[in-house]
């Protein structure tokens, strides 16, 4: 398959894989995987992260303690703290190995296999953070809303809601996989320099100027 703009796909990519890797790296932080608003008192809403809890008041702001213990968690959000963790190193070190291998990267321009090697195992590395990513957040979306329609707790108990934070991570693990797709796509493609079309022209023009010579009296 011929690709004029390959090297225009590998910097999508790379900037798809970028902001998600951003994205997921703000996910892993944000404190509003789980909001809580308590119908006792509305001016306060309780938000829980992979670090830390929040309480939101509207005169005091926000204020956050942190984790006591990593085994007191709940086991949804022990494994993704540890996954999340593990999508951004690997979403970081996809990055520079992709990076080593695009076609405007000046660095080992004669060993294009190599570089051919480097960016598909940049694009493996972005699927599997990309993958690594969803996966605690659809967990946690996951049992939360088992939590929210148990029928065994009782309707006075409030119930946890969607945070932010996971709306977040699948967009982030979305643009994951979407910049690894692109680059390994490219890896696949033949680039057709411009310099080829115009020897291309230049040589049919220099055949149509010897013909007419030929072919005048």
């Amino acid at each position: 398959m011929a690709l004029v703009y390959r090297p225009t796909m590998q910097l999508s990519g790379l900037l798809f894989s970028l902001l998600g890797w951003v994205l997921s790296c703000l996910t892993t932080y944000l404190p509003q995987w789980k909001n809580l608003n308590l119908e006792l008192n509305e001016l306060e809403i309780w938000t829980m992260g992979l670090w830390q809890a929040c309480v939101v008041q509207e005169e005091g702001g926000m204020q956050c303690k942190d984790f006591d213990s990593f085994l007191a968690l709940p086991p949804e959000l022990r494994i993704s703290r540890i996954l999340m963790v593990f999508s951004n190193g690997s979403g970081l070190l996809g990055l520079l190995l992709s990076g080593f291998g695009l076609d405007c990267s000046k660095i080992g321009e004669r060993q294009q296999e190599q570089k051919k090697r480097l960016l598909l195992f940049g694009g493996m590395l972005f699927w599997i953070s990309g993958i690594t990513a969803i996966v605690p957040v659809s967990w946690v979306a996951h049992s939360t809303v088992q939590e929210f329609w148990d029928e065994n707790i009782p309707d006075i108990v409030p119930r946890w809601d969607f945070g932010e934070a996971l709306f977040v991570g699948w967009f982030a693990g979305f643009c994951l996989i979407l910049g690894g797709s692109l680059l390994n796509c490219t890896i696949c493609s033949t680039e057709v320099h411009p310099s080829v079309g115009h020897y291309a022209v230049a040589e049919q023009q220099d055949r149509c100027q010897h013909l007419e010579t030929e072919t005048r009296p």
